[in-house]
């Protein structure tokens, strides 16, 4: 019985080092803290996950943004949501890869716009992953609108979020 509190102890311990580090570290420990975060399967992680989204450093945000992802908590959706507005494509990247982890539909419509309008191909690519994780009719609808995307990754993207739609009817 010891060992396990001793456990949860040290858990703990770790748990607030790394947020420690993500709100106050240098660039490189900041980013893998987040990254860390997103491991641990902690969902009191996810406030500072989300105050992380808006660090000055791209690295930092677009890694929390995974982490997010990762946790799966529906909280962090709107702050993804917004996120794909920014101008940095990295930004955008991370923004789709969590709300894919996260897999709340109220991502569909802004991803859906992504996979159709945004200049970088790999947001775009990025935004097909999102739409097949989350899947829905909508998600679909969104997916056939981009089969003929300039861009062969695209397409190769948009091809297997279908299968994977395909295989869950």
């Amino acid at each position: 019985m010891a060992e396990l509190v001793n456990g949860v102890a040290k858990k703990d311990e770790l748990f607030f080092h790394l947020i420690t580090l993500l709100r106050e570290g240098t660039l490189t420990f900041r980013w893998r803290a987040a990254e860390a975060l997103g491991g641990e399967g902690d969902l009191r992680a996810v406030g500072p996950l989300i105050e992380a989204l808006s660090d000055p450093h791209v690295d930092v945000s677009w890694i929390a943004a995974k982490s997010l992802g990762r946790l799966g908590d529906p909280e962090a959706v709107p702050h993804l949501i917004s996120m794909l507005d920014d101008d940095d494509k990295w930004k955008r990247i991370g923004a789709a890869e969590g709300l894919g982890g996260i897999g709340d539909p109220e991502a569909v419509e802004r991803l859906a716009h992504i996979l159709i309008t945004d200049p970088e191909r790999l947001v775009r690519e990025k935004a097909a992953w999102a739409l097949g994780e989350i899947g829905g009719e909508r998600a679909e609808e969104a997916l056939r609108s981009a089969v003929d995307d300039e861009s062969e990754r695209v397409r190769r993207s948009v091809q297997k979020a279908l299968e994977k739609l395909g295989k869950e009817n």
